[in-house]
């Protein structure tokens, strides 16, 4: 049984699939990586959102959220690291050539990292679950069951977009083995991330 109403949990499953179509760093750097690199590196970086999504929606049922949101300083440190972060990797992907990846590396654990700090380091993440999430609290339900209902609710629905986004940007990958067409596809994509980085900088502010 749902610690709230069905049609407030659909509600807000629909308003999670809305959000996640709104283009943004995830979404860009999504393709990048899966065109580039093909769908095992998509998926790994899939799973890495997830995780830092997650996480944030577990501090944040906590409390600390409301604290990073209150503090300036934190939330601009925050909010600098995730452009400048954004802004490495599209500079990664501008000058990395193919064929160059170690064995190690594409074992999956860098897209799975940048995937997680990516979002670890996005105060819009934070946000959504401070001033959306809880304005589909039923207050007169247990409200802690329902945070992480709605959190686990929102990493679903965020990583079946991820996944379709993944699936799609790697069908490119076949025609992308030609190293020309590679190089101009990533570079393509880099810069467009280059300017999510700034468009999220411009977005985020204060």
């Amino acid at each position: 049984m749902l610690p709230l109403s069905t049609s407030t949990f659909l509600s807000f499953v629909f308003a999670s699939f809305l959000i996640e179509l709104t283009p943004g760093p995830n979404m860009t750097y999504l393709a990048l990586v899966s065109a580039s690199d093909g769908r095992r590196a998509g998926f790994a970086t899939v799973a890495g959102i997830a995780t830092g999504l997650a996480v944030i929606g577990g501090i944040a049922a906590l409390g600390v959220a409301e604290l990073i949101q209150a503090s300036s300083l934190l939330y601009e440190g925050l909010r600098w690291a995730g452009v400048l972060f954004m802004l490495y990797l599209a500079w990664d992907g501008w000058t990395t050539e193919t064929g160059t990846l170690s064995a190690h590396e594409d074992s999956g654990s860098k897209y799975f990292t940048r995937g997680l700090v990516t979002n670890l380091l996005n105060p819009k993440a934070a946000i959504f679950y401070v001033a959306v999430l809880p304005t589909f609290i039923e207050f007169e339900r247990p409200i802690l069951a329902q945070t992480f209902l709605l959190t686990g609710a929102y990493v679903v629905v965020a990583t079946l977009v991820h996944g379709i986004i993944v699936v799609l940007a790697g069908t490119l990958e076949p025609f992308l083995n030609d190293p020309h067409r590679e190089r101009i596809a990533r570079r393509s994509l880099s810069g467009l991330l280059a300017l999510v980085a700034l468009w999220f900088a411009w977005s985020t502010a204060r």
